[in-house]
C-alpha cells in the first residue's frame, strides 16, 4: 500500500485510543499481534466505525505486514453484522428471491442475531413481501418475551398490505399493542377497500378507547371508510365531529356523498366549504352532479373552477364533464367537450362515454370518432359484464366471503344455488322477466337467462340470504358496475324478502330498499 492511501486511511481515525485493551502500551508501536486480534474478534465485531478506527491502528503499527492480522482484517470487513442483515433482507425483497431471502434468515439465527429488534423487523417485511404471513408472524411468537413496537408496526404493515383486517384486528385486540398513529389511516384504508365495516368500526373504538386524537388524518381515513362501507350517516357524524378540517376532510364528505347518491347535499356542503377546494374537490362535486342528473349545476361549477377558484380544469374534470353530459343522452354537447379538451383525451374520458350503458351503438359512435379503438373495446366487455370477473363481500358473522361470476367454488355452492331458484320463482309471480341481453356469450336464449343469474352479485346475494336473519341488511362490494338485470331484481328482492340490500360497485353506491333504489335509475 502506498504512502499516500496509508495516510488518507489513517486521518479520519486516528481517535482509536479507546480501543486499546487494558493492561497494554497507550503507545501503537507496542501493541502486540494478540492484542490486535483481540480487538478485531471484540469491539470491531458490531461496528463498522471501531472497525475504521482498528483498521488505522494497525496501518500505523506495521501489523498489517501480519499476513494472519492482514487476513483477519479482511475477514472483519467481510462478515455481516447487525447491520448488514437489514440490508440484505430488503434486498431480498425487492428482487422477489423468496429462497435465498428464508437462507439469509436462517444465517443470521445461526450468528446469534435472531432476538435483535432491527434485523427481526426486517425479516417480517421481507417474509411479509412475499405473503408468508405465518412465518412472519411466527417470528415475533418464537421471539418470547416483550417484542419492541418496531416489529409489531412491521407485521401491521404486512396484514395491510394483504388485506387481512381481520388478522390484524385480532393482533390488536390480544397483543395490547400501541401502533405508529399513521398506522390507523392504513388500517382504515383496507377496510374501505374491503368494504369490512365490522372491522372499520372496531378500528374507531380502538382509537377511541386509546384516546388517539381525531386529527385531520384520522377523521378523513374515518370519513373515507364509513362512506365506502354504506354508512353514509356515520361518515357525517365523524365529520361534523371534526374540530380541525382539512381539504381532504372536505373531499372526502363530498365525494362519500355524491357516491351514495345524494348529488343536492355534496353540493351544499361545497357552498359551504370554509376553505379553498382543490382539485379533488370539484371532481367530487361535478361527480355528484352526473349522479343526480344536475346538467346545469354541473356545468355552472365546472365553467366557474378557473373564474372564481383559480382552478386549471384537468383531464379528470372534462371526463366528469362528459360523463355528466352522456348521462344525460346529450352526446352531441358531449362531443364538443372531447373536441375542447387541450390535450390528448385519455381511455377515461371515453370510458365515461362507455360506460353510460355499455351499448354497442355508443361504442361504435365512439370508435368512428376516433382514435380510441382497442381501449373501447376493452370498455365495452367490461359495460357488458362478459369478460371482467366481480367480487362481492357480504359480511355474515363478521367474515368476509368472494364470489365470481359462475362461481363453482364456495362451500355453500349447492344451497346458494337452490336460493336462488326460489328466489326466480318469487320474482317471477310478481312479474320479473331475466334479460338475457345482459350475456353476450353465443347460446341460446334459456342458456341466456340462466347464466344471468350466475351473476356474482346475485350469488352474493343468494348467500346472504341464507346465512343472515330476516330483516338483516346485505352489504355487497363489487369491482363492476351493476348490470341492469342484476339492478332490477335487487329492487324486487329487497320488496318481496323486506331487506335494505346495499351494493357497492366500481361507480357509486346503491341503496336498494322496498323495491327502489337510491341512484332513481339513474346510473
Amino acid at each position: 500500500m502506498s504512502s499516500t492511501a496509508t495516510t488518507a486511511t489513517e486521518a479520519p481515525y486516528h481517535h482509536h485510543h479507546h480501543l486499546i485493551p487494558k493492561g497494554h502500551s497507550t503507545e501503537t508501536s507496542k501493541l502486540s499481534h494478540k492484542a490486535i486480534l483481540h480487538l478485531l474478534n471484540t469491539q470491531c465485531t458490531t461496528s463498522l466505525h471501531h472497525l475504521k478506527q482498528a483498521h488505522a491502528l494497525i496501518l500505523r503499527t506495521g501489523h498489517l505486514q501480519d499476513s494472519y492480522i492482514a487476513g483477519s482484517l479482511v475477514k472483519s470487513y467481510a462478515n455481516p453484522n447487525k447491520y448488514t442483515y437489514p440490508a440484505v433482507l430488503k434486498a431480498c425483497s425487492d428482487s422477489g428471491v423468496v429462497a435465498e431471502g428464508v437462507q439469509v434468515h436462517a444465517h443470521l439465527v445461526k450468528h446469534g442475531l435472531g432476538g435483535d429488534g432491527h434485523i427481526l423487523s426486517s425479516a417480517i417485511r421481507m417474509y411479509a413481501s412475499f405473503g408468508r404471513l405465518v412465518e412472519a408472524r411466527r417470528i415475533l411468537d418464537d421471539k418470547g418475551g416483550e417484542v419492541d413496537a418496531v416489529c409489531w408496526n412491521a407485521m401491521i404493515d404486512g396484514y395491510l398490505r394483504f388485506g387481512e383486517v381481520k388478522q390484524l384486528e385480532s393482533c390488536l385486540k390480544k397483543e395490547k399493542i400501541r401502533p405508529r398513529k399513521f398506522v390507523l389511516p392504513s388500517v382504515l384504508s383496507a377496510c374501505a377497500n374491503l368494504g369490512a365495516l365490522d372491522q372499520g368500526r372496531w378500528i374507531h373504538t380502538y382509537a377511541k378507547r386509546n384516546s388517539i386524537q381525531l386529527d385531520g388524518v384520522l377523521g378523513t381515513s374515518l370519513v373515507d371508510m364509513y362512506a365506502k362501507c354504506g354508512r353514509i350517516d356515520l361518515a357525517w357524524e365523524v365529520f361534523e365531529k371534526m374540530s380541525n378540517k382539512e381539504v381532504s376532510s372536505w373531499n372526502a364528505m363530498i365525494g362519500g356523498l355524491a357516491m351514495h347518491g345524494r348529488a343536492e347535499d355534496a353540493i351544499d356542503l361545497f357552498s359551504k366549504m370554509d376553505i379553498y377546494p382543490n382539485e379533488i374537490t370539484f371532481v367530487g362535486v361535478l361527480n355528484a352532479c352526473a349522479h343526480g342528473g344536475l346538467v346545469q349545476k354541473g356545468l355552472t361549477i365546472f365553467n366557474s373552477m378557473r373564474k372564481e377558484y383559480g382552478v386549471e380544469p384537468q383531464i379528470e374534470h372534462y371526463g366528469c364533464i362528459v360523463d355528466l353530459l352522456g348521462r344525460a343522452g346529450l352526446l352531441t354537447e358531449a362531443e364538443k367537450v372531447v373536441s375542447s379538451i387541450p390535450t390528448e383525451p385519455t381511455p377515461a374520458v371515453w370510458g365515461a362515454l362507455l360506460g353510460l350503458a355499455g351499448s354497442m351503438e355508443m361504442s361504435n359512435w365512439v370508435k368512428e370518432w376516433g382514435r380510441f379503438y382497442s381501449s373501447s373495446s376493452r370498455r365495452t366487455a367490461a359495460a357488458t359484464h362478459y369478460y371482467q370477473t366481480s367480487m362481492q363481500r357480504p359480511e355474515g358473522r363478521g367474515e368476509v366471503h368472494k364470489f365470481i361470476i359462475g362461481d363453482g367454488s364456495h362451500p355453500q355452492v349447492k344451497d346458494i344455488y337452490q336460493m336462488l331458484d326460489k328466489v326466480k320463482e318469487r320474482l317471477q309471480m310478481e312479474g320479473y322477466e331475466p334479460d338475457p341481453s345482459q350475456v353476450l356469450f353465443d347460446i341460446d336464449e334459456e342458456e341466456k337467462e340462466t347464466a344471468v343469474w350466475q351473476h356474482s352479485e346475485k350469488l352474493a346475494i343468494g348467500f346472504g340470504l341464507i346465512n343472515t336473519s330476516p330483516g338483516t341488511t346485505i352489504r355487497i362490494v363489487k369491482n363492476l358496475r351493476v348490470c341492469e338485470d342484476c339492478h332490477s331484481a335487487t329492487k324486487l328482492i329487497s320488496q318481496v324478502y323486506n331487506r335494505e340490500i346495499i351494493v357497492r360497485d366500481r361507480i357509486r353506491y346503491h341503496h336498494f330498499r322496498n323495491g327502489a333504489c337510491s341512484c332513481k335509475d339513474f346510473w
